[in-house]
């Protein structure tokens, strides 16, 4: 990639020049949302002049940058089904978190894996990738720059600075026959044999070692071990035991509660966008639940929550 981006941008966005003198890093707004368990995640949404520089430069560097194939999420024509079928075969299964991802990233952490895919570029590029793409939680003078979960940016960020992660562990699970996906944090590892899935753990947490020194870590309360003889789920998805991928028991039940309530007008606006939502999340993962739902409603029913509208 040829080294430009400033003027690119300086060309692009009119006012570029004082926008990056007003200090982008710190033009986010922070709130905080709770966790599915305990505590709050923080979230911090960029302006929206920074978000709009921010998808500009995705589309510079996209191009040129490396993300490993096993990465599911963010990339166009792939998801959670896509991830949850990688390992549909399998019987056992090995799920690994890290820790506070995003902030854990740094701009070191870009430029390094920038270097490593011996992509060069000057200075000013780089004071322009770290103004644009990370955040100053601190608010501090010279505070400690990360990504953030909430910039439209952060997502693509740590694709490619887990590239050479992803290629690494790929390569030893390939060689153990363990099939091996990363949809943001949540590593998911799956084999035939159960006694190698464990060995896997011992190269995640020495792979990171080596790749971020101790700057990424896994969480692990959240590691979890599951077979055929339990619940297994991937990214939202069951895997059930004839190989297949299902929305899973609870969700077919809340939908079609939902939908009982919606066929007899029994649902306000807000419930019924919800339910259109779900409808549409299970009609891309589970086909078979949607042939049941319409059965049981009727097609009609099923129509009318596709196509309804508040303004009529």
């Amino acid at each position: 990639m040829k080294s430009g981006i400033y003027g690119i941008l300086k060309a692009e966005f009119c006012d570029f020049d004082a926008f990056l003198s007003s200090k982008p890093p710190l033009h986010y707004k922070v709130y905080k949302i709770p966790k599915r368990t305990i505590g709050f995640r923080t979230i911090a949404q960029p302006t929206p002049t920074l978000k709009k520089i921010q998808k500009t430069l995705v589309g510079l560097i996209e191009p040129h940058v490396k993300i490993h194939p096993n990465a599911a999420a963010y990339r166009i024509g792939k998801g959670v089904k896509e991830n949850a079928l990688s390992h549909v075969n399998s019987s056992y299964l090995l799920k690994v978190d890290l820790e506070n991802f995003f902030n854990s990233i740094t701009p070191h952490m870009l430029f390094k894996t920038l270097k490593q895919q011996h992509i060069e570029i000057n200075d000013v590029d780089k004071y322009v990738l770290e103004q644009i793409f990370f955040w100053n939680r601190s608010r501090r003078k010279n505070g400690r720059l990360i990504l953030s979960i909430g910039a439209p940016s952060s997502p693509f960020i740590s694709n490619v600075i887990m590239s050479k992660f992803d290629n690494d562990i790929s390569i030893i699970c390939d060689k153990k026959g363990v099939s091996y996906t990363r949809y943001a944090d949540d590593m998911t590892f799956s084999t035939k044999e159960k006694d190698v899935i464990f060995s896997v753990m011992a190269d995640v947490r020495r792979l990171l070692r080596n790749n971020f020194s101790n700057k990424m870590n896994v969480n692990e309360l959240k590691t979890i071990f599951s077979s055929k003889a339990h619940n297994r789920r991937v990214t939202g998805v069951t895997l059930t035991n004839d190989n297949k991928i299902s929305i899973g028991r609870d969700k077919k039940r809340y939908i079609s509660a939902l939908t009982h309530k919606f066929k007899f007008g029994k649902l306000d606006i807000s419930d019924i966008y919800h339910l259109k939502g779900l409808i549409s999340y299970a009609r891309h993962v589970d086909v078979g639940f949607i042939r049941k739902l319409q059965k049981k409603y009727g097609v009609t029913t099923l129509e009318l929550i596709n196509k309804y509208s508040s303004e009529g």
